[in-house]
């Protein structure tokens, strides 16, 4: 999508980052990637093997090139859990593919990149209590089915309920919005949700996937938050990490609304109030 190009400009443009605050991952491994996946199903992605009805439920056409982003999309953000760990925070300008689970892809998903992470930072002993807040307007229903036997990951999903997927899985603590709940009621709701996923997880590392797709605006999302809603609701995530002296890694996730300049501000915005917080 054409917002991960424009996301990376527009912060260098609002002198919210400088040119060094970026970095460029290199390809995740099978041995990595099969950490929190299948390995039949990294095997046929690797090997551009998947079955038609795999690629049909992913709803993108498979092709090498697909792959090679969606492991650098992996790679980053792991990656980018090694800077959290050294700033307090950091982020991938992609990522946040939930919809990935262990043997399969779907919704523009192939592999699960926060998932990916938590495993690996998991295997490695570098953290013990995961926390994954997943605030994109569809649940994260790969990540709950990756995880859903390791009392080590917490999964919060707070999502609209008649919304995509359909068939949802069971994340530690689901919270489903009706269609229509604007910024007071979403962050209000947030507030308590998101103590108790805490006081639940205790965490010692925290992803975020911070999906713009609950504005208003989203041609998909059936919420009614504005911009300031957004910001809200992301200095509520951030200022809790700060404050718990936790790490967090963000991952983008969705926005589908028809001007992209929502979009990419509402993303921006939330690296904008990162900035502020952890400055």
């Amino acid at each position: 999508m054409i917002k991960y190009e424009l996301i990376p400009a527009q912060l260098l443009h609002q002198g919210i980052v400088l040119p060094d605050n970026f970095f460029e991952p290199g390809l995740a491994d099978f041995e990595t990637i099969a950490r929190a996946h299948a390995a039949d199903y990294c095997h046929d992605l690797l090997n551009v093997a998947l079955s038609p009805a795999m690629v049909r439920r992913i709803g993108f056409p498979l092709s090498a090139e697909l792959v090679a982003r969606e492991l650098r999309i992996v790679q980053g953000t792991i990656d980018g859990c090694f800077f959290a760990r050294k700033y307090g925070i950091a982020f991938n300008v992609a990522g946040g593919t939930h919809h990935a689970g262990r043997d399969w892809g779907e919704g523009f998903c192939l592999l699960n990149d926060q998932a990916v992470a938590a495993a690996n930072l998991l295997e490695w002993g570098i953290c013990h209590r995961v926390l994954i807040v997943d605030l994109d307007v569809h649940q994260g229903n790969g990540t709950a089915q990756i995880f859903e036997h390791d009392g080590r990951v917490f999964t919060f999903s707070m999502h609209g309920e008649r919304n995509f997927p359909f068939r949802k899985e069971r994340s530690d603590l689901d919270v489903a919005l009706p269609d229509g709940v604007g910024d007071e009621e979403y962050v209000e709701a947030l507030a308590t949700y998101l103590d108790e996923a805490f006081a639940r997880a205790k965490p010692d590392f925290v992803f975020y996937q911070a999906g713009v797709d609950v504005l208003a605006t989203d041609k998909l999302g059936k919420l009614a938050l504005t911009r300031a809603g957004c910001r809200r609701r992301d200095e509520l995530v951030l200022g809790r990490c700060r404050a718990a002296a936790v790490p967090v890694q963000i991952s983008m996730g969705g926005g589908y609304s028809p001007d992209i300049r929502d979009i990419v501000d509402a993303h921006c915005q939330t690296y904008s109030v990162a900035a502020r917080l952890y400055n």
